[in-house]
């Protein structure tokens, strides 16, 4: 279904780096990217551009809109968003979402890894002691750093900081003539090496998703589209909030099957018991 054909990956942050090699090995496409293509104006992580859509929308917007420019059905595009782990609030958390689509075969895939690898962080910085603080927790120099005026201000930031001289420079510079400083993450793939490892992690899942087909129908992408909660706790047997089964269904024939005790095990620790530990 794939052989030979030309995939194009919607990025200009160097994300084919690890989205390429699983494509063209596993599934035998041909990809490419459009230097051209501005995916900023769909929303940046420093705040120039606030991002209107939803993640998955934008991803879908950005592969179509690549996919349009470059007169290629075949597309695959991510976005990646940062913020609070959706369970664990105190965890910052790295929630990338990937998209293929296949206009010739009416396909679209989608796949999501989130991820606590994360440096995501930022903080007023008060003194270059608390500068070299910062730098240091997040993984400087290896992960660039972005310094603005404050949190909300992007007007004269410098983004992309890598070395420990640019740093103390454009802090400096910025202390003197504005007397404060923010200091954040630079999320851009290829200035953080943690946010592309998720990213590769994702590609890889979203790999597996297109090579798993439907029983009924064949077709790529037979994948977990919901779950059902209530593994009975091995002390009462009541229903616990942990899952009891995945449902797997096909988006072209509706067909769907239940796969109980996904994670291998058929009772839950009564720890995690409403009952036995309200």
């Amino acid at each position: 279904m794939f052989q030979n054909r030309k995939l194009i990956i919607a990025t200009k942050h160097q994300k084919e780096s690890v989205i390429a090699p699983l494509l063209e090995t596993q599934l035998g496409v041909q990809c490419f990217t459009d230097p051209s293509f501005d995916t900023d104006t769909l929303g940046t992580f420093s705040g120039e551009v606030e991002r209107i859509n939803t993640p998955l929308e934008t991803a879908r917007l950005k592969c179509l809109k690549v996919m349009e420019r470059n007169h290629c059905d075949l597309g695959v595009a991510s976005e990646g968003s940062f913020g609070p782990h959706p369970t664990m609030y105190f965890a910052s958390a790295d929630d990338e979402l990937l998209i293929f689509i296949d206009q010739k075969n009416n396909l679209e895939i989608v796949v999501r890894e989130l991820s606590m690898d994360t440096n995501f962080n930022g903080k007023i910085i008060h003194n270059e002691k608390e500068l070299l603080e910062f730098a240091q927790l997040v993984k400087f120099p290896s992960h660039a750093l972005i310094l603005k005026k404050s949190k909300s201000d992007t007007e004269g930031m410098l983004k992309g900081i890598s070395s420990l001289p640019e740093l103390q420079r454009t802090y400096e510079f910025m202390y003197q003539n504005y007397s404060t400083v923010y200091a954040e993450t630079d999320m851009r793939a290829m200035l953080n090496p943690s946010r592309m490892r998720v990213i590769e992690l994702a590609a890889k899942k979203l790999v597996d998703k297109i090579q798993s087909l439907c029983p009924n129908c064949k077709t790529p992408g037979f994948g977990v589209t919901d779950l059902k909660k209530g593994l009975p706790c091995d002390l009462c047997g009541s229903p616990t909030q942990s899952t009891l089964s995945l449902i797997y269904s096909c988006t072209n024939c509706n067909y769907s099957k239940e796969v109980f005790y996904p994670n291998s095990k058929k009772t839950e620790d009564p720890m995690y018991c409403d009952f036995c530990n309200p």
